[in-house]
């Protein structure tokens, strides 16, 4: 399923400005905030959508390269394809824009408070971390797009306790201290009367359970140490530097709850002919005197291969012959990049007696004499690039 475009989201038009995309995610969020809709996991999901649209269009950066490469600048996939731009967890919303809704659900009810997502009563849900890696690919994997598997070490749940952390069924017990709310409550007296605060179970860590008898693989953690091997589909068009989230792939939480996301850098392997220019790729060919002079049929380095290009007799150094069609895709799928052949020529550094004597008679011909067009010509270029 294709992600919705964050403007449309949010929406806003392209040309909102920054106050405009403010008021217009905090609308949203109210709307959404899973106080207002319990149990609703529509809702619940509007919200989390609208909090990662406002986490792009918020950052200028994110958002220039959002509007230049679509969801894939800005490290999901164009159509899908499992990334997700953010990631966003509950608790990453709470933690990032809390403060945008101005204490309008009262410290959010249920979800306990800033950065700690609840389920059940209170209970805190916990979130394995996310790994970072590395991808190198060359500029044919970039042109279509590619599947790469890696292997990586990771914590995983524990398959002798399946994540629970106890040695049996019997071994996990309601905490005493929070009575498996996962919060405790504590009631003060100030001068503006009695204050109730909730704060997490220093017992049990907000989960409402305690372990009586540990795992004895993974030492009641409910997670070991484990290679695992993930396939990342990579779309067509990535660029250096952008980042891919791969949702769950991360580390395990301790004693169930969440994976974290594996966030994929992508890194270019540099081509030993051809010179990525955004979707663009550049190549300098090399030609002869006399190839520039009576023109040839050459070939040339492309993606997938060779391509043979007509060398018209004449051509002058620096003339740049366009290929279209024959450079990158857009990482949004709007169109494909072109190759330009930018020509230069070898001017020989030795010659013999007898090829020198032959270029002097050719000197005094017409023809090897440049015209007023041409110096016009070679001045105005010149002229265009110190201006």
């Amino acid at each position: 399923m294709a992600k919705r475009d964050y403007y449309e989201i949010l929406g806003v038009n392209k040309s909102a400005t920054a106050d405009e995309i403010k008021s217009a995610y905090r609308k949203k969020a109210i709307q959404y905030h899973p106080d207002k809709n319990p149990d609703d996991k529509e809702a619940e999901e509007k919200f989390k959508e609208a909090a990662e649209a406002y986490d792009v269009l918020s950052n200028p950066e994110k958002r220039r390269r959002y509007d230049q490469f679509g969801h894939a600048g800005v490290g999901s996939s164009a159509a899908g394809g499992g990334y997700s731009g953010g990631g966003m967890s509950m608790d990453d919303i709470f933690e990032q824009f809390g403060d945008l809704f101005g204490g309008h659900f009262g410290g959010f009810g249920s979800f306990g408070g800033f950065g700690n997502r609840s389920r059940g009563g209170g209970r805190t849900v916990q979130r394995g971390s996310d790994l970072r890696v590395k991808v190198k690919l060359n500029l044919k994997e970039i042109a279509h797009g590619v599947e790469k598997k890696i292997k990586v070490n990771k914590y995983v749940a524990c398959t002798t306790c399946h994540g629970s952390g106890a040695a049996d069924d019997k071994s996990v017990a309601t905490c005493q201290t929070c009575r498996g709310n996962g919060y405790v409550t504590r009631v003060s007296n100030t001068i503006l009367g009695q204050m109730q605060t909730q704060s997490v179970c220093p017992t049990c860590g907000g989960q409402g359970k305690t372990i009586i008898n540990k795992c004895h693989v993974c030492n009641g953690e409910g997670v070991i140490l484990d290679d695992e091997v993930i396939s990342i589909n990579i779309p067509a068009g990535v660029m250096e530097g952008m980042q891919l989230s791969v949702r769950g792939k991360g580390n395990a939480a301790r004693r169930g709850g969440m994976n974290g996301d594996l966030l994929v850098l992508i890194e270019e392997e540099q081509d030993k002919e051809l010179i990525r220019d955004e979707n663009d790729l550049i190549y300098s060919l090399l030609l002869t005197v006399p190839q520039a002079m009576l023109g040839d049929t050459v070939e040339v380095p492309t993606v997938e291969g060779r391509a043979k290009v007509r060398i018209e007799a004449g051509t002058q150094p620096d003339k740049v012959l366009r290929l279209r069609g024959k450079g990158l895709p857009s990482v949004n799928g709007y169109g494909t990049g072109d190759l330009l052949v930018n020509v230069s020529v070898y001017i020989p550094e030795v010659l013999s007696s007898d090829e020198k004597a032959k270029i002097r008679q050719m000197q005094s011909s017409p023809n090897f004499q440049p015209n007023q067009s041409i110096k016009d010509k070679i001045f105005n270029k010149f002229r265009n690039l110190v201006s």
